[in-house]
């Protein structure tokens, strides 16, 4: 598990040092991971050892007992905030499929008392990843982290339920809900009598709310106009009530929805990069009022896109690059009068190392990109 040749020295001072997570009770052929490594335990399996103290990811998902193909259930996790020579117990719930952690002291005390005798059964933290790691969560804190995830601590994919129980048929027409046993007349009264769906409470992540309205009350057309253009007021709300005293904190938000997307498997996550990642980009006056901000957004894409297939971002149905057409604008915006030199110079080493990498033309003309009509069966809107 290490995956680094390691002297004996420096194991021994990492495995007095470093944090303890044991895992007690994880069935066999479970797939585990921590940060950016995942395995399927043995049977001998008891948990991980010499972990760096800071924030970590762990992350599992139960195999089918049931299943002659070994189906894998939905991924969870959850974000730990390790100290020096820390122990960290969790036990596996079989009721839920999931881990509690032990809040027992006495427990814990036992447990470091015998972590000598456990050692045989506690794989060591895989260094070879860490640098990896650490790159792509330098921004986010455990507070930070804290604060984003779900109120039920776990970070997994959408639980949705109705929004209203409708058992039967008199509780569909108390709703003026059209009714389940009668043939539908149209696509619209088919879309009508499905269930409007919502996460379960305590299950959704916390980001932070960007606005649909880009531009302040009472603007003029011409303001409205402006603020769609450049997305520097909108940025500016989302920063004023969520990271006032801590702007760069925005960074870690975008840290966070990439990791729960990359390796938590979770769609909205990475929806909410897309929308926060757009935001950022198509900024223009706060590229130029926040170069710090900015410095720090383009070493944490560095990061980010290296670890992504360049054509993921693809659209399959016109083709379009979200990532190209998204830092076309950036680099645009950043190659402007007013902004910092430092910047400038910074943005054009990115975008010169990811034309190198990737391919991407930045140059190329977005006509195809645009907007395309839908016309919709009679009846049938939008939301």
């Amino acid at each position: 598990m290490l995956g680094t040749d390691m002297d004996n020295e420096v194991a021994r001072g990492l495995f007095e040092e470093g944090a303890t997570l044991v895992l007690l009770g994880v069935p066999e052929g479970i797939e585990l991971g921590l940060d950016y490594k995942t395995w399927t335990l043995g049977p001998r399996f008891r948990g991980v050892k010499m972990i760096p103290p800071g924030l970590h990811f762990l992350h599992y998902c139960s195999a089918s007992t049931e299943s002659a193909r070994g189906d894998i259930g939905p991924r969870r996790g959850l974000f730990l905030s390790l100290k020096p020579r820390e122990v960290i117990i969790a036990h596996w719930n079989k009721n839920n499929d999931d881990l509690d952690i032990s809040q027992n002291a006495e427990e814990v005390e036992r447990t470091r008392d015998n972590l000598q005798e456990l050692d045989t059964y506690l794989g060591p933290y895989p260094y070879d990843t860490l640098r990896k790691w650490v790159s792509l969560t330098d921004r986010l804190s455990q507070e930070l982290a804290s604060a984003l995830q779900p109120l039920s601590g776990r970070v997994s994919f959408s639980d949705m339920v109705p929004e209203l129980q409708l058992t039967h048929t008199k509780d569909r027409a108390e709703h003026n809900l059209p009714r389940n046993d009668q043939e539908c007349q149209s696509m619209k009264e088919g879309l009508d009598r499905l269930p409007r769906m919502k996460q379960r409470e305590g299950t959704e992540l916390r980001f932070s709310h960007i606005p649909s309205q880009v531009y302040p009350p009472g603007a003029t057309p011409a303001q409205i106009t402006k603020y769609s253009m450049d997305l520097s007021y909108t940025l500016n709300c989302v920063l004023d009530s969520h990271y006032r005293y801590q702007p760069l904190n925005i960074l870690g938000e975008l840290q966070f929805a990439f990791v729960c997307f990359l390796i938590g498997n979770v769609y909205e996550a990475f929806e909410h990069w897309k929308t926060l990642l757009s935001l950022l980009c198509r900024s223009e006056e706060a590229i130029k009022e926040k170069k710090d901000l900015y410095l720090g957004l383009i070493s944490v894409l560095y990061h980010q896109l290296g670890e992504i297939p360049p054509d993921f971002f693809v659209d399959i149905v016109s083709q379009c690059n979200f990532l190209t057409s998204t830092l076309q604008d950036f680099f645009q915006f950043v190659s402007s009068p007013g902004v910092d030199r430092t910047l400038r110079k910074k943005a054009e080493k990115f975008q010169a190392h990811l034309t190198k990498k990737f391919r991407w033309d930045f140059d190329a003309d977005l006509e195809d990109c645009a907007p395309v009509v839908v016309v919709l069966p009679d009846g049938v809107t939008v939301d």
